[in-house]
C-alpha cells in the first residue's frame, strides 16, 4: 500500500516487526576505569563493563514491535516485547495507583508531642515525611546539607575515611543476578539525582560516572580542553537498532543550558555525524580505517564526498538499508510529587540519535512495511504541495517569512526571522504548536546531514545552541528539540532539514486540543520572535567563538 496505515483492505491489522543485531564500531580513545563502590561482600565494584576494547556486537537485542497508525499523518507506536511480555504474565500491573492521603499538620503535630528528640536530626526528620513531600523537596530543595540528608536515606554510599565525602555507592546483585546500586527509593533517587543543587560529589557517584546507571558502552569521545563528551551506546533501546546518546562526562557536568559551550555542543554533534557518516559508510562498502581514535573534522568530511560519490556515481549499490537520521535532544528534568515524569529521564544535558531502516519485516500481510521517519511526513506533503501548484513549497515558504505581515495587520514589529547567517535560517512558525516554538531550517536545498558541508554544520551547531540559550534566558524549563529529515537515498531537491524546538509551558498540559492537533496559544507569533531577537543580543559576543579543532 502506498498509504502507510495499519489497516489492510482486507480489513486486517498490519504491523512490522523488527529483531536487531549488529556490530558496533568503537571510535573511543581512551580508557577511564574506575571504582564505582563495593559489594556488601566486601568485593570492589567497577566500570569495566562500559569500556570495551574493540567491535561491540549485539547478537539479539529486544523485538521491537512497530505498528502503524490507522490514520498516517499520526506516526507510529513501538512496543518492547520484553516490557510487554511482562505486563501480558499479570495484566494487574498496567494501572495507576491512587495518591497517598497526607495531612501535613496532622504530622508535624505528632512528631513534636511525641517525638522532640529528633528535632535536630535531618536524616531521621526526613525518613518520617511522607513521599508526596519528600519528592517535592527533592525537587525543588536549594539547600545542599537538606539534599545530602534525602540522598543518605535514598542509597548507601560508600565514604572516604573522613566519612564525609562520597567515593561510590553499595551494590548488591538483583534476582537475575544483575549488579544493581542499593537503592531504596528510586524515585526519590532519580529526582535527588537531578537537582542541580545537590554537591556535584554526591550526583558523581548517583548517576554520573560511567558505569553509574549500568553496562551501556562507551563507544565514542571527544575531548578538547575543558569540554569532554561521551557517546554511549543504547543497545536495547525503545527505538529499534539500538541508538546513541552524546553525554556530557563526568569529568565536564552540564545541568543548565547556561554552563553549555560551544565546543560542548560541537563535540556532541561531531559524535552524531561520526556515527552516521561511518554507518553509512560500511553499508555501501566504504572501509573506514580509524579505529579507538576520533575522526578529525577533515577525515569526517573526506568520509561524507565518499559516500556522496558513491552514491551518485554506483547506482548498483541500491538504496541503504538505514537511509534516514533520527536526532533529539530532551532538555529539562521534572518530577512531581504525584509521581508524574513531566520530561527527559534525566538532566545531564545528552541529545540522542539512530539511523532509521528503510523497510521493516512484516509479520503478516506483505514481506515488508515502510518504516516511519517523521521528515517523511513533509517528504509526502511537498509532493502534494508540488501536485496541486507545481511550486516547490519550501520556496514559498521562506518567501512567505521573508514578506510576513502581523496578524494583526498593525505597524509593529512584523518579521517572525530571530536570527540567520548565509545558510541556516531561525525563525517563529506563523502557527506556533508548542506556544513557544522556535525553528531552525536550512536555507538551501540542503535536506539532511549528508548533504552539509562543514561551514554548514558549524552554521547549525551554533544556531542549535544560541536557540537554546535564547530560550533558557526566557525561562523554559523542559525543551525538546526533534530533527526532520530528508532519506538519505531521496532524489527531492525541494526539502529542507528542520529542527522544531518546542519548550513545554507550566500553563499549558497537552488535552483535548491538543490531542486533536489544536494547539493554543497566547501571543502574536512577530512578538515572540522580537522578544527573542532582545535576547539574543546577550548572547552574540558569548557564541561568536571559533570552532575548536579536533585533535588529528
Amino acid at each position: 500500500m502506498k498509504v502507510r496505515t495499519c489497516v489492510l483492505p482486507s480489513g486486517h491489522f498490519i504491523y512490522g516487526v523488527h529483531k536487531p543485531n549488529f556490530d558496533v564500531d568503537n571510535f573511543r580513545e581512551n580508557d577511564f576505569i574506575e571504582y564505582l563502590g563495593r559489594f556488601k561482600d566486601g568485593r570492589l565494584n567497577k566500570n569495566v563493563a562500559n569500556f570495551p576494547a574493540g567491535t561491540v556486537k549485539e547478537p539479539e537485542a529486544d523485538t521491537i514491535y512497530e505498528i502503524p497508525n490507522p490514520f498516517d499523518f499520526r506516526g507510529t507506536t513501538y512496543i518492547s516485547k520484553s516490557w510487554a511480555d511482562k505486563k501480558a504474565q499479570n495484566p494487574e500491573l498496567i494501572y495507576l495507583s491512587e495518591p497517598e492521603k497526607v495531612s501535613f499538620a496532622n504530622f508535624m503535630e505528632k512528631w513534636f508531642t511525641h517525638e522532640p528528640h529528633l528535632k535536630q536530626n535531618r536524616e531521621l526528620l526526613f525518613e518520617s515525611l511522607p513521599e508526596p513531600l519528600l519528592l517535592a523537596l527533592a525537587k525543588t530543595g536549594t539547600d545542599p546539607e537538606d539534599l545530602i540528608a534525602l540522598a543518605k536515606i535514598t542509597c548507601e554510599f560508600c565514604f572516604e575515611s573522613d566519612g564525609i565525602n562520597p567515593t561510590g555507592l553499595i551494590y548488591q546483585r538483583d534476582k537475575n543476578g544483575e549488579e544493581t546500586p542499593l537503592i531504596k527509593n528510586h524515585d526519590l533517587f532519580e529526582t535527588l539525582a537531578n537537582n542541580r543543587n545537590l554537591p556535584a560529589a554526591y550526583r558523581e557517584v548517583m548517576v554520573l560516572r560511567p558505569g553509574a546507571q549500568g553496562k551501556s558502552e562507551i563507544v565514542g569521545e571527544l575531548k578538547e580542553g575543558p569540554s569532554h563528551v561521551f557517546e554511549y551506546l543504547r543497545r536495547n533501546s525503545y527505538i529499534p537498532w539500538g541508538h546513541y546518546a552524546a553525554n556530557m562526562a563526568h569529568d565536564s557536568i552540564r545541568y543548565h543550558i547556561g554552563e553549555l559551550t560551544l565546543a560542548d555542543i560541537y563535540g556532541m554533534r561531531h559524535l552524531y555525524y561520526q556515527r552516521t557518516y561511518t554507518r553509512l559508510a560500511r553499508q555501501l562498502a566504504i572501509p573506514v580505517s580509524v579505529t579507538r581514535k576520533t575522526l578529525t573534522i577533515a577525515q569526517l568530511e573526506s568520509l561524507r564526498k565518499k559516500i556522496l560519490n558513491k552514491q551518485s556515481k554506483n547506482q548498483k549499490t541500491g538504496s541503504p538499508v538505514f537511509n534516514c537520521t533520527l536526532w533529539g535532544w530532551n532538555y529539562g528534568f521534572d518530577f512531581s510529587p504525584t509521581k508524574y515524569r513531566l520530561h527527559a529521564s534525566h538532566q545531564q544535558i545528552h541529545q540522542q540519535f539512530a539511523l532509521i531502516p528503510s523497510m521493516v519485516d512484516s509479520q503478516t500481510g506483505p514481506d515488508q512495511i515502510a518504516s516511519f521517519a517523521c521528515g517523511d511526513m513533509i517528504a509526502e506533503f511537498i509532493r502534494q504541495f508540488h501536485k496541486q501548484t507545481g511550486r516547490h513549497f519550501f520556496e514559498c515558504y521562506i518567501k512567505a517569512i521573508r514578506n510576513n505581515r502581523r496578524l494583526d495587520d498593525t505597524r509593529s514589529e512584523s518579521s517572525l526571522i530571530i536570527y540567520e547567517d548565509k545558510h541556516v535560517m531561525v525563525f517563529v512558525p506563523k502557527a506556533q504548536t508548542s506556544q513557544w516554538e522556535i525553528q531552525l531550517m536550512c536555507i538551501n536545498p540542503i535536506g539532511n546531514i549528508l548533504e552539509t558541508d562543514i561551514p554548514l554544520r558549524n552554521s547549525l551547531d551554533q544556531a542549535i545552541l544560541m536557540t537554546m540559550k535564547i530560550l533558557s534566558c526566557m525561562g523554559a524549563k523542559m525543551v525538546t528539540t526533534i530533527e526532520y529529515a530528508k532519506r538519505i537515498d531521496s532524489k527531492d531537491s525541494d526539502q529542507r532539514l528542520i529542527y522544531a524546538f518546542l519548550p513545554k509551558i507550566p500553563q499549558s498540559p497537552g488535552s483535548f486540543s491538543e490531542a486533536q492537533l489544536r494547539w493554543i496559544n497566547g501571543h502574536y507569533p512577530e512578538d515572540f520572535a522580537l522578544a527573542c531577537r532582545n535576547h539574543i543580543k546577550k548572547q552574540e559576543a558569548k557564541m561568536k567563538t571559533p570552532r575548536i579543532p579536533l585533535k588529528s
